[in-house]
Order: C-alpha cells, then structure tokens, then sequence
C-alpha cells in the first residue's frame, strides 16, 4: 500500500515534467521558425510623375500595404466569421475547430472543413513550403504558437490581411479591394468585405469575375455566419445578401507604352542606386520619375500607325527619345515598334547619324572657335581630298555659300570643306561633349562613323544649344523612397560647359532656320522648334537609305528620332527620307498640350546678341550722275540709285577710268552721293558696287553711268 502511495506522485511528476518539457521545446523550436524577415513581405513598387500622379506599378506580387488599425471593423469581422470565430480567445490553435473539422470530415467520407486558425496560416503561407508531411503540419503548430507570444492579435491579424492571396494576381486586402471593387480598404461595405473573406479558401473557384453564381453563394454563406456570431443583424444579412456582385476587374494592366521606360529605368537604379531589379519588383518603392506621360503614350501609339512611317515598308523600325533640357531628365522614351522587355532597346543601338552630325561636328565648334560667324563664306564646290570628294545631295554648287545657307540646305561639300579648316578643334570639340568619336577622316563631317552614334547621345548632345552651352546628362530617376518613406537616392543634375552663351544662341537660331525653311520643314507643330535631319545612304541600292534621323530641341525639351531598318539588305532599305522622322517628331509634340505657353519661343538670353536676318542685296541698274553747282561757282556730281529695301546695305562708290574703278566712298543705306568740286573739263564714269558687311562680298557692280550736263544752267 505504502509503495503504491509511492508510484502515483512519481507518475505525476514524470508527466508534469514531459509536459513542461514538451511546452518548452514547442516554444524553443517555433521562436526559433520564425524568421522576421519572412513577414516583410513583397509590396508593388509605385512610379509616380513630378506632379505625384501614378503612371505604372511594377510588382512580382501586387501588394499594397495597409496597417490593420485602417482595416475597417467589419473587414476584419468577416474574415475572423469565417475563418476563425475564436481568434481572440486561442492561443494559435484551436483544439475546438480541429475536432469539429475532424468531425465533419468523417460524417462527409472526405476532408471539407480545415481546423486551422488564422494564426496557422499566416504560419502556413509565411513561412513554410508547400509539401504536405506530417512534419510539416508540426511546425505550422510550433509556429503559430511562438506567433502568438511574439506578435499581439492585432500585428497578426494585420500580417494575415496583408499576406493572404485573392486571386487575379491581387495579394492583400487592399490590392484586392482595388482589384475586385476600384476602393480603398476604408471604403468597403459589409456585403463586400464578406465577398473578399470568402475569396482565400479556393481563389480560383470564388472569384466573382469567373463563377458569380458560386461567389453570390460564398459571400452569402460568409453574411450568414457573421449574423449568427452577432456581427450583424438578421435584417442587415437578408439585406446584404440581395445585392450583386461585381463582374469584372479594376486593377492596371501593364501598359506597353512603359516597357522602354522601365527598362532603362531598372538599369539606373541598379547602376546608380545599386538596388536590383528583382529588389526593384519586390520591394514596395515609390519612384519619382520625369516622364511626361502624354508625350511616353503619344510616342507609343504613333509609332505603332502604319502612316508614320514610309509606305509599304514591312519591318521598319524606329527609336525616340526626348529629355528636358534644364534637369537632364528623360521626358519620353521607345527603343522600337514592337519593344520586347529586355530586348533590343535601338535608343541605345549606335547608327550612322548622317547629316545630324553637322551641327555638332563642324558648325558650333566653327563658331566657338571665334574665327567664323553664322555668315561666313564657306566654299561650296566638289572638291577631291586625296581621293574623297563629297558631292551635294542635289547636285548644285554655288561656288561660295553662307554659313547659315549651308546649314539650312544641308550642304556636303560647305561642312566638309569647314570641317577641314577646323581640324583639331572639331574633334576636341566632339570629346567635350562625351561623343566617343574615333574616326579622323573628314567623313566624320557628313556623319561617316565607325562606330555610330545613338539616339540618347544625339539627344543629350543636343541640350547643349537651347540650355546656354550646357549639357545635361539623362536620367530616369528623380527621386526614390523605400517603403518607409525613406529617400535613399535623388538625381542631380550634371552638366558640363561647352561651349559660350553667345554661340549657342546662334547655333539656335541657325537650327530654327533649318525647320522653318531648310530640310526639316516637312509637317507642321505650333511648337518653337530647332533641329537638322539627317540620312545615310544604302550604296548596295541607287535611290536607297539605310538611316533616317532627325534631332532638334524646343525650349524645353531635346530629342532625336530614328528610324530604319535592323538590318538593311538590299531586299529591305528605306525609300523615304528624313521627312518622315522630321514629321513624327513634330506630331509627337503636337500631342502634347502646352498648358503654359512656354514653347511658342526661344528665348533670348540676356548679353548675347541676336542672330540679325541675312542681308538683302538688290541689282542696281539705274545710276544716274548729273552735274550740278554748289556755291561760289564750283561744280558737283550727284549720283543717284535704287537702293535695296534692306538698309544694312553698304554702298562702295567707283571712279571709272579707261574701265578701271578706283573707290572713292561708302554710304550705307542710302541711294545718293555727292561728288564735289570736280573739273568740268575732265569728268569721269562712275560706278557703284553693293557691299554685303555680314558675308563680307560685294555684289554684282552697277551700270557705269556718265556724268550728264543736260540742266546744268537750269539749276542755277
């Protein structure tokens, strides 16, 4: 008897031991699954414009964050009904639904009711894998145990409304209220908040867009149990239980016209900001960017128009950027027709630039160097330099052309001739401006290159003329926030001198010329808009282009555009020009409202002076000379003529003897000259020749004209 007083203790003992032992290993082993950096989970990464406004997601799960406390009540009501009616009094399991689960189960043959808590699944999804062993349901016990000891019912409750998946890509409950009803969380009904609660357990089978009939059910089945369990009243359930459900969804699908953008944009943050792409999808940021949505939409849309492009031209390709001139930031971007992501991006691809080169290879370094003015006389005529002889596109020479002409119509023979005078200075010119050209034969002046040049270079090259002589470096990322407001990084604009004030105005004005009268004059925009066109010819075919470009700047913003082929054969080559990428660039702008009115003009900058209009000169054949008196008996020629409406006009006069001129005056701007006190008895022939002070040539000479003594008296 005294022994059996003994063995009951013992065995108590023993059992309270094991269970504490089996307590304290259950919190050992489930505070050592739970690894917090599993519940920070992925979150839709957010870009946004200067103006905040929301221009695209990039997600690999789409997932917004809301804390709990912004959950409404009955949100979180209709998923504790359903899911867990004793959230709030278990301890992460709830031994009273694992056996009414197990109950059920045997009374169907089959397993239909699960026994886990919310806690059990937030274990589940968080934190474990999808393979269905024993071990496996053991640990999803240990860790919604230790769950429970570490977070309050609160944070669980809010990681589970956060992690839960609701079908049609939509993670959480506020990427599902977007998804399925285009509201916020705080913004949701009873009736929908039971359809999304109802939505977890099979998302595939519940969802209201696929089977409304079976959703109606669910939701109704969800309304019922939150009545029963006091959430709501009989007559609320019966009312909500009436209305319908929504029948499509409300979520941003990816947006094509973004695929270059974001690209370009993923390669900075991961150069820039050392932060991946993966990360990028992942990780919830908000990134501010500089694009000019219409303009990123309009340029996509029109890039896919047959019209925009020569007719009949299976393939073609084309590339566009455009960036702002003051910041560097990228306003716009298509690397192609059909851009694949990650594939070729062609704004990036080098291509011969042709004529675009000109202004950068050989005329502002022209002006820049003080030894030429946008009105100097270049030679224009075909010329051999040891075995290259350019040749003008229309096969006309002038023998002398002005800068400005020669800009204007595109001259080969003027730029190539200029860029041989220049010689170092253009290729010293070419390195300040970050253009890694290696090639040192003069083709480099008509765009011959080795290597090419892209479409981004030419566009950030071009800043240089409307930003002062200042270049500005690209870039797509203004400013970016982590999830917890944050700023871990913000562009900076990087500029570089280039060249002075004064000749880029110049270089402006020149480049307006070349759009309102030159080859850049095809289409129209009501935009102030400078620029020069450029093409590169396929020799394989008479008549054939291999590229087409056209780069130019407004007040605001600089691009170029290019289109062509990947591959030019002879089987597929460009028969249009740079019209056509000359018109594109134009109506991608026209597409973009100027709400402030700064693009109607350039605008001067202060100290530097004006481009003047190119003088006028006229043909003057009716210089008179007469004879007249002039006080105490002496004599005087007058001459008279027809000036040129153009008052800069200078006039050079010549005496005439045996057809030889000397000058014996200038007058500037008028039509007469007096010649006074000559002898009556040996007059001489006069002639007047017009001087032009921009080009610094004379003009065709005058008539010779005789001095006439008819009226001489007469006058007296």
């Amino acid at each position: 008897m005294k022994n059996k007083w003994i063995f009951w203790p013992v065995v108590v003992l023993i059992f309270v031991l094991l269970s504490a032992g089996i307590y304290l290993s259950s919190v050992v082993i489930g505070a050592a699954a739970i690894d917090e950096k599993k519940l920070v989970m992925n979150e839709t990464t957010v870009l946004v414009n200067d103006d905040g406004d929301k221009v695209g997601e990039l997600y690999a799960e789409d997932r917004d964050l809301v804390p709990v406390e912004e959950i409404p009540e009955h949100v979180q009501e209709a998923f504790i009904a359903i899911e867990d009616i004793r959230f709030y009094e278990h301890q992460g399991i709830d031994p009273r639904a694992i056996l009414r689960a197990l109950y059920r189960d045997i009374l169907a043959g089959a397993k239909v009711e699960g026994g886990s808590t919310i806690t059990q699944q937030l274990a589940k999804n968080a934190f474990l894998s999808n393979d269905k062993t024993v071990l496996r349901k053991t640990k999803e016990v240990l860790i919604a145990m230790g769950l429970e000891r570490k977070f309050s019912k609160e944070e669980i409750l809010g990681y589970y409304l956060n992690q839960t998946y609701f079908g049609h890509g939509a993670y959480g409950i506020k990427s599902a209220a977007e998804t399925y009803f285009n509201k916020e969380v705080g913004d949701l009904t009873v009736d929908e908040a039971a359809l999304l609660a109802g939505i977890p357990k099979a998302p595939g089978n519940y969802s209201p867009v696929e089977d409304a009939e079976r959703a109606t059910d669910r939701r109704n089945t969800v309304l019922s149990v939150m009545e029963r369990h006091g959430f709501i009243t009989a007559e609320e359930a019966s009312s909500y239980q009436g209305r319908t459900v929504p029948q499509e969804l409300h979520r941003s699908e990816s947006n094509p016209s973004l695929y270059t953008y974001v690209d370009m944009l993923l390669d900075e943050a991961e150069d820039k900001y050392n932060i991946s792409a993966e990360e990028i999808y992942r990780g919830g940021y908000e990134i501010e960017v500089p694009m000019n949505s219409e303009m990123q939409q309009a340029s996509y849309d029109l890039f896919q128009q047959g019209y925009s492009f020569p007719e009949g031209a299976e393939g073609i390709e084309g590339a566009f950027v455009m960036m702002d001139n003051k910041s560097g930031g990228v306003a716009a971007v298509q690397g192609g027709r059909e851009y694949v992501r990650r594939g070729m991006n062609r704004v990036e691809v080098p291509r011969q630039p042709g004529s675009v080169i000109k202004p950068l290879a050989v005329y502002a370094p022209a002006l820049e160097s003080g030894r030429y003015h946008p009105y100097s006389m270049l030679k224009d005529e075909q010329t051999d330099y040891d075995g290259y002889s350019p040749r003008n596109v229309n096969g006309e020479y002038r023998g002398e052309i002005s800068m400005a002409d020669a800009i204007t119509e595109s001259t080969n023979t003027a730029a190539v001739w200029l860029y041989d005078q220049m010689g170092a200075d253009s290729t010293d010119w070419l390195e300040k401006l970050d253009l890694d050209v290696t090639d040192n034969g003069l083709a480099v002046a008509l765009g011959g290159l080795s290597e090419g040049l892209t479409p981004l270079e030419l566009a950030e090259a071009y800043t240089t003329f409307p930003n002062n002589g200042k270049k500005v470096e690209p870039f797509f990322i203004s400013k970016i926030t982590d999830r917890n407001g944050e700023v871990i990084g913000e562009a900076e604009t990087v500029s570089d001198d280039v060249m002075s004030k004064q000749s880029a105005w110049y270089m402006t004005r020149l480049l307006e010329n070349v759009v309102e009268e030159g080859t850049a004059s095809s289409g129209d925009t009501e935009y102030a808009l400078a620029g020069k066109t450029g093409t590169t010819s396929f020799l394989d075919v008479e008549g054939g282009t291999r590229d087409a470009w056209f780069a130019g700047f407004t007040p605001q913003w600089s691009g170029a555009l290019w289109m062509g082929y990947d591959k030019t054969t002879e089987q597929q080559y460009l028969q249009g020009g740079s019209s056509y990428p000359t018109r594109l660039f134009k109506e991608i702008l026209n597409q973009v409202p100027d709400e402030s009115g700064t693009q109607q003009a350039f605008s001067q900058p202060e100290d530097v002076q004006d481009l003047a209009p190119p003088v006028e000169m006229a043909r003057i054949n009716d210089l008179d000379a007469s004879l007249s008196f002039k006080g105490s008996g002496l004599l005087n020629v007058k001459l008279e003529w027809t000036p040129s409406d153009d008052e800069r006009v200078q006039y050079r006069i010549y005496e005439v003897t045996e057809g030889e001129g000397e000058e014996i005056a200038e007058v500037e701007g008028e039509g007469s000259y007096t010649i006074e006190g000559v002898n009556v008895f040996s007059l001489r022939e006069y002639m007047i020749v017009p001087y032009n002070p921009q080009t610094e040539e004379e003009g065709q000479p005058s008539n010779v004209a005789e001095v006439s003594v008819g009226g001489l008296f007469g006058s007296q």
